[in-house]
């Protein structure tokens, strides 16, 4: 069994990534569409089950996507004799980290970046002017954040199937993640 987490910043990639290993035949989730992370008002605590869109100046300062560990335990539990890739990305997974196998970190410049979030169609995170400095700030911390707890660092400027395969690469060799 291999439980990997495949993570980034908003807009580099990993929603596509996560539907070319389906359509590959891998058992791969989005964090976001099913139902792994949610809202939390960071003060108390409370899920916030319908957030503004867009959201107000100051609302990310108060809120937050977060991944429930819950759920990771039990697809870790529902794993046993395969690969699971969970793609997403939230800012608690330093609490869940322990539970995965493998850590893949997708990065991309600036420019993509942008360009990626003014463009999508897939989520519209990123195209308010809050969101997206939000996504500009947290951009160049991702690698080094990753590189710190031993996760591969995949360049997913390229191409989709590029980037899948070197995803699905950093499965198969030895991990000394943290």
């Amino acid at each position: 069994m291999t439980v990997v987490w495949v993570t980034g910043n908003s807009g580099t990639g990993k929603f596509t990534v996560c539907g070319v290993l389906r359509a590959r035949g891998h058992v791969a989730l989005d964090a976001d569409e099913d139902g792994f992370s949610r809202w939390i008002d960071r003060a108390t605590g409370e899920v916030v089950r319908e957030p503004p869109y867009p959201v107000p100046e100051g609302w990310l300062d108060r809120y937050g996507w977060a991944i429930v560990r819950e759920r990771v335990e039990t697809l870790v539990s529902e794993s046993r004799s395969r690969i699971a890739f969970l793609c997403g990305s939230a800012e608690n997974e330093a609490d869940v980290r322990d539970l995965f196998d493998v850590i893949v970190c997708l990065v991309i410049n600036e420019d993509t970046l942008r360009h990626r979030l003014a463009t999508r169609t897939t989520n519209p995170f990123g195209q308010h002017p809050e969101e997206l400095a939000a996504a500009l700030k947290w951009n160049p911390r991702m690698r080094a954040i990753y590189e710190s707890h031993g996760a591969t660092i995949i360049d997913a400027s390229g191409p989709v199937t590029e980037v899948v395969d070197s995803v699905i690469g950093a499965v198969q060799k030895p991990s000394s993640h943290s």
